[in-house]
């Protein structure tokens, strides 16, 4: 318990507001009523039918669903609110991360369906860990087949804070009619598509609403000690009194109020949209919790980028301090840049603004110096040095090989992925030389398959696709002594090398180590270098086909002649003698073994076990997550060769939560049929075409 705090009126001013939810729990449709309610469209679009505002790239309605965070700005009863709706599937969920430590608040989107409670869990996590305040909306109420009291129950575990139910459902031969208001002690009746009628309180719901509402009043009162005080005495608490402790609490992040509603048929929209106006903090509330002080130069933070066809490059960017207007120049520690245009978004459209105040949200127009994740600064009254990412990109789980169809392509596809990774940092890609291959690394099978697509549709560039290859290695298992002889006439001066070597194993990871015992001026001192390349140039790719590891090479003697000996000429040689060597002394493959971490609920750890095992994977033990009761992390040893589509495996084990890191452990001697196959497969693909 403690004392009573004082609590600010209603906040004026622009609010960011994140709509977040797991998958398919309806986001996007809430985003479209809010929309319609507000007055910014003459009609409420579907995401059905491909009309609504969110959704509306290609790729978001190829697949019937959110791939991106969604824009809209609107005005409601005086306020700019812009709401982003952000991708329910976890592997989008990086969207999330850039902009959810720049929002006011947050209003999850759930439904009483227990398979979907590990991602609400996630999702509140994150909310609760950044400190953002958070309104359940609890959709489809229409739909329900749990009482209040048991969705209630089911939903709590998901949430470290206390679920704080604001609405009670009013029922007529098992329908819902509409709702109760717990704080206003009204009713409301639901119209289609229209802001609901307030009636008063059936007298057959006085008694359920009475209880309800005490219930409210003493989860209120554990944080107010007045309040408390009152209802021991039997004492009903004035109204004013009862919205301070909701709407502090709310800012607080100490309870998690719950409404109610069916965002397609928008009941329970209104009453939302008035809570977050009286209830929700600004951007005061936000400088506080990002550490940034009040008064200062005009500052600015980019939570998107956004490249467009006609346009360019757009940063889409909350003024935290200040204002911003067109024209002016901005700067952060990457350089400066001049604003060219600013615009409030509603999904894909943009309305020009000459001014953008503290609060507001807008897109940037060709800011080539900042990236997503970057703070700026008003040029003339200071610099903001950029921030780092608030939540860093998270690790790859899933990565594709890429090859262009038309080779004059190349150049374009290394600018349209550049742009790629710009709009989305949780998408890499690596030129892995040694493979000789282009590999896209992303979240899972869907994010990938969503960035090709763009790469197609906007970029223009089309790809072939293929498993990425495996860091396959060989070495050797003895030593064996050879001489390298390298002797060519030409006429003129002529080419002549020799060199006496011993090669031999190391032990694993050691990798390669050069060292001479020439004595007597056998081989000149000025050759070493050239005999030290010759033999790396033989371990690029062994007798297997594949680089060659952890190997010792010793020259011991050699031979040369005053006119034609040369560094090529010794390093030609150096290289055929190491070539013998490892032909005779037992190569063997290896194959790169991966250390990896796979975080699950603890109910769907005997799934995991069992995807692991299948894999060739050495489970070496599990724990409990550390602060996440009902969660453990499995850690085993799994071949790099096992690893395609574990992330995919993974998500349909574990309802879409679980999630792996990984790292490289060790290489490990790999023998018999499955080596044979390895080799035969790795040099058919190397033959050339007959």
């Amino acid at each position: 318990m403690s004392e009573t705090r004082h609590i600010d009126k209603r906040v004026s001013g622009p609010r960011l507001i994140a709509i977040v939810g797991p998958f398919q729990s309806g986001k996007t449709t809430l985003l479209e009523c809010i929309l319609a309610r507000a007055g910014a469209l003459s009609r409420q679009g579907s995401v059905r039918d491909g009309s609504s505002v969110g959704d509306s790239s290609a790729e978001a309605r190829a697949h019937a669903a959110s791939v991106e965070g969604n824009i809209a700005s609107v005005d409601y009863l005086g306020d700019r609110y812009t709401f982003i709706d952000m991708p329910g599937s976890i592997e989008f969920a990086h969207e999330a991360r850039n902009v959810l430590p720049l929002c006011d608040a947050a209003i999850v989107v759930c439904e009483a369906d227990e398979r979907k409670l590990p991602a609400l869990r996630l999702i509140l996590r994150e909310l609760e860990d950044l400190g953002v305040p958070r309104i359940l909306f609890l959709n489809k109420i229409d739909q329900a087949a749990l009482r209040i009291r048991e969705t209630l129950a089911m939903l709590q575990p998901a949430s470290r804070t206390p679920l704080l139910l604001r609405q009670i459902p009013l029922w007529q031969n098992g329908i819902v009619t509409g709702f109760i208001d717990l704080a206003l002690e009204r009713a409301f009746v639901y119209r289609e598509h229209a802001p609901s009628e307030v009636v008063d309180v059936p007298a057959g719901e006085m008694p359920r609403e009475k209880e309800a509402r005490y219930t409210m009043l003493e989860k209120l009162a554990d944080y107010d000690d007045s309040l408390m005080e009152e209802l021991i005495a039997d004492i009903e608490p004035p109204r004013d009194q009862i919205f301070d402790d909701l709407t502090r609490d709310l800012r607080d992040g100490i309870v998690a109020p719950v409404l109610i509603g069916s965002a397609e048929a928008g009941h329970g929209v209104t009453r939302l949209l008035k809570a977050l106006r009286h209830e929700s903090p600004g951007i005061a509330k936000v400088r506080e919790r990002l550490g940034i002080a009040n008064e200062g130069p005009a500052l600015a933070h980019v939570v998107k980028t956004i490249h467009t066809a006609h346009g360019g490059k757009l940063s889409f960017a909350r003024v935290l301090r200040g204002a911003f207007a067109d024209g002016a120049v901005v700067k952060n520690a990457r350089g400066e840049d001049r604003i060219s245009g600013l615009s409030r978004l509603m999904g894909l459209a943009g309305s020009k603004q000459s001014k953008i105040e503290e609060g507001d949200c807008a897109a940037f127009g060709r800011l080539d110096h900042v990236a997503t994740g970057d703070t700026f600064g008003d040029a003339k009254n200071g610099v903001a040095a950029p921030a780092a990412a608030l939540v860093p990109p998270p690790q790859p789980t899933h990565a594709i090989a890429l090859a262009v169809k038309d080779r004059k392509d190349e150049v374009r596809l290394a600018a349209a992925l550049a742009k790629l990774n710009d709009e989305d940092p949780s998408l890499i890609f690596v030129q892995d030389q040694q493979a000789g291959e282009l590999r896209l690394f992303g979240q899972g099978e869907m994010h990938l398959r969503v960035a090709l697509e763009r790469l197609a549709a906007r970029f223009g560039v089309t790809v072939e696709t293929r498993k990425p290859g495996v860091g396959y290695r060989e070495t050797i298992r003895h030593a064996v002594s050879v001489r390298g002889r390298h002797k060519k006439q030409s006429g003129g001066h002529g080419q002549f090398g020799d060199v006496a070597l011993d090669v031999g194993p190391l032990p694993r990871g050691d990798g390669f180590a050069f060292n001479e015992t020439v004595h007597g001026g056998a081989v000149p001192r000025n050759y070493f270098g050239a005999i030290e390349e010759g033999c790396k140039d033989a371990l690029e790719t062994g007798p297997l086909g594949f680089p060659v590891v952890d190997v010792a090479v010793t020259l011991t003697d050699g031979s040369y002649h005053t006119v034609d000996s040369s560094d090529m000429a010794f390093r030609t040689a150096a290289r055929l003698g190491v070539s013998e060597a490892l032909a005779k002394a037992d190569p063997v493959l290896l194959e790169p073994i991966l250390n990896v971490e796979i975080t699950a609920p603890s109910e769907d750890l005997s799934r995991i076990t069992a995807i692991v095992s299948g894999r060739r994977g050495q489970i070496l033990g599990y724990d409990g997550r550390p602060g996440w009761e009902g969660w453990d992390v499995l850690n085993a040893l799994i071949p790099e060769a096992e690893m395609d589509g574990l992330i995919v495996e993974l998500r349909s084990a574990t309802a879409g939560v679980g999630f792996f890191t990984q790292k490289f452990d060790h290489l490990a001697e790999i023998v018999g049929k499955t080596a044979d196959a390895i080799v035969a497969h790795h040099n058919g693909a190397k033959a050339p075409a007959h």
